[in-house]
């Protein structure tokens, strides 16, 4: 495995690794059905295949009957079959039945000349351990006995490390035994047998990081007789750190939460990309060949919202403009190429995007991939001198000090920033939740929330747990860990959100006796920073540089501002980042800008140029 881009749309992605270009089409709505699926990979085959799109992956919960009651945080309503393996549910995946699994379904991406890939979560689900079901030994292909007893699922399961964002869906499985081994051997082996290609496992990295099943599933999918690419996820708190613990085991990881269509997102992926291309992982030894970090999909496109699953749709949020910086980042940066718009739907400009050729060289062949740092810009537009206020989400002005605002955000439980919060009384028969830090001066207004029992007709809370809320004008919003989904990167990085009080989990908080405020939901923690008002928004100019595998110099600026600016770059900068070039005679250089299309027949020093608020330009130099 050398390199990938990845697409996703109508509830399937495609995956295209540089620079043997594999492409997956991954479904991001988990109500997806068969007769979706394969027609979206005719598309994929008919007009994406040519660019080098060649995987179709189908997203999670393909085991989940849809039925009434049937959401991401249910339980009880997913098909498993005797040894308590997921099998697609039929009623949405009819060749499934009579034990097929996706074998069908795969034979015919095969006769597409594509790759067929499934999303798969941790370990052992909770109905397979409720149920207690036998373990399979493939070896003799009867129920797992050792120590003269058969075990099963509760022999394995590991109860208390459930999926944080699906608590009630996934666990770990305890592999330390051979019982759980058997059980994990037993589904990938199964996963083989179906003609499966590509496998996004979740809930194991990041947060939720568990090197042991990692290290066990790579070694099965090692021995297997046909290779299947490894992908990890989620990415919340990924480090160059942590996934050097990787060498050798997967292909692909994510390193950040999950990406959608807002500004935020996309530019909170500049610090993570810079990072991991100077702890030069890019790529890094992989299963069986090399390993990539992934920014996740390109929300593109056709779309819904997150946690909807059946429509209404609508066109991506992004402007052209940003939708280029993402799509330019990402090739930059090497990442994965994932599409995240229904591709049945794709217009001409997604299209022409997605399939670029000078971004998709980038992304397949180049090498020295680098932020460049010696860049200038000069804002042209008037500059946004205030702080806008939000009531009720996370940026809360308190006391007289308006050039200081407090953020509220998730992190990891095991973060120290996250101990603060403690009960106060407000009479006799009301308490509230506030934040104060160390060393706060007393008479500094902490940031406070009312607490509220709660409970609803599907979950029933311990009287630990609470829902925390603001009051303004007398409508009540409560705190939301995230909707029913993954959280996005601009939600783990920045804030969680508050919305109208349902008593769903995601609204449940448990106060810790370590002094942390923990999500029932997603099992992360609150913290809260001050920042200056001025460094609230996110801004400034970015640049990127790489070299061709034809000996021409990718150069990329970025316009991080909410205004248009010049950015410039001198030759002889760039000549530091790439030893051995001759860059500081004048006129050395010839080249193009991508998004423009203007031609350099000799490029001057510094190379500069306008670019719009969160747009970018992309510049191929030749240079003697």
């Amino acid at each position: 495995f050398e390199n990938c881009r990845v697409s996703s749309s109508a509830g399937v992605d495609r995956l295209k690794l540089p620079p043997r270009g594999w492409n997956s089409y991954d479904s991001f709505c988990w109500t997806i059905s068969e007769d979706d699926f394969l027609t979206s990979a005719k598309v994929v085959a008919k007009y994406l295949k040519s660019h080098g799109y060649e995987y179709v992956v189908v997203d999670y919960l393909w085991y989940r009957r849809l039925v009434p009651g049937a959401y991401v945080e249910s339980l009880g309503f997913d098909v498993i079959d005797q040894w308590g393996r997921m099998v697609p549910a039929p009623d949405r995946w009819p060749s499934a039945k009579s034990g097929k699994g996706f074998t069908e379904v795969a034979k015919e991406v095969h006769s597409l000349g594509l790759k067929f890939g499934i999303h798969v979560m941790r370990g052992l689900s909770r109905q397979a351990f409720d149920a207690n079901t036998p373990i399979l030994d493939i070896t003799t292909g009867r129920a797992y006995k050792e120590s003269g007893r058969e075990w099963r699922a509760q022999d394995i399961g590991i109860k208390e490390r459930s999926c944080a964002w699906m608590p009630h869906g996934f666990m770990s499985v305890n592999t330390s035994l051979p019982a759980g081994r058997a059980f994990l051997s037993s589904l990938y082996h199964q996963y083989a047998e179906w003609g499966v290609d590509f496998i996004k496992h979740d809930c194991v990295f990041g947060a939720d990081f568990n090197l042991e099943e990692i290290t066990y599933v790579s070694r099965v999918l090692k021995k297997l007789n046909r290779p299947i690419l490894y992908s990890l996820s989620p990415g919340t708190s990924v480090t160059p750190t942590m996934a050097k613990e990787l060498k050798g085991l997967a292909n692909m990881y994510r390193v950040t939460a999950d990406d959608w269509d807002s500004w935020g997102d996309v530019a909170s992926h500049f610090d993570v990309a810079r990072d991991f291309a100077k702890a030069e992982m890019v790529p890094g030894e992989g299963l069986l060949g090399n390993s990539w970090p992934d920014l996740d999909m390109l929300p593109l496109g056709w779309l819904t919202d997150q946690g909807v699953n059946r429509g209404p749709h609508r066109q991506c949020n992004l402007t052209l403009d940003e939708q280029r910086t993402q799509m330019t980042l990402w090739s930059m940066a090497r990442s994965p190429l994932m599409f995240g718009g229904d591709v049945r739907k794709i217009d001409m400009t997604t299209y022409k995007l997605i399939t670029n050729p000078t971004l998709l060289e980038i992304n397949d062949y180049s090498s020295n991939n680098m932020e460049f740092p010696y860049v200038t810009g000069k804002i042209l537009g008037p500059t946004m001198s205030h702080l806008t206020r939000q009531s009720r989400i996370s940026m809360l002005n308190r006391g007289s000090d308006h050039h200081h605002a407090r953020g509220v955000g998730l992190t990891s439980c095991k973060d120290s920033n996250a101990n603060g919060w403690s009960v106060e009384s407000l009479d006799q028969y009301h308490e509230q939740i506030c934040w104060r830090e160390e060393g706060e001066q007393l008479n500094q207004e902490p940031l406070c929330l009312y607490k509220r029992i709660c409970s609803n007709d599907h979950v029933l809370y311990g009287q630990d747990s609470r829902q925390l809320f603001t009051s303004d004008d007398g409508v009540k919003s409560c705190l939301d860990a995230s909707p029913r989904h993954k959280i996005t990167s601009r939600e783990w990085k920045k804030q969680p959100s508050f919305s109208t009080c349902k008593g769903d989990a995601n609204q449940m908080w448990k106060l810790s006796s370590n002094a942390t405020l923990r999500s029932s939901y997603s099992g992360l923690c609150v913290r809260v920073k001050q920042v200056k008002a001025n460094d609230v928004r996110i801004s400034g100019v970015r640049s990127w540089i790489a070299t061709g595998r034809r000996g021409e110099i990718y150069v990329a600026f970025f316009n991080l501002n909410v205004e248009k600016t010049l950015i410039s770059a001198k030759l002889s900068d760039m000549a530091k980042v790439l030893p051995g070039r001759n860059l500081e005679h004048k006129a050395a250089c010839k080249g193009r800008e991508v998004w423009s299309g203007q031609r350099y027949g000799a490029v001057g020093d510094p190379l500069e140029m306008v670019v719009e608020k969160h747009g970018c330009a992309l510049f191929v130099l030749t240079c003697s």
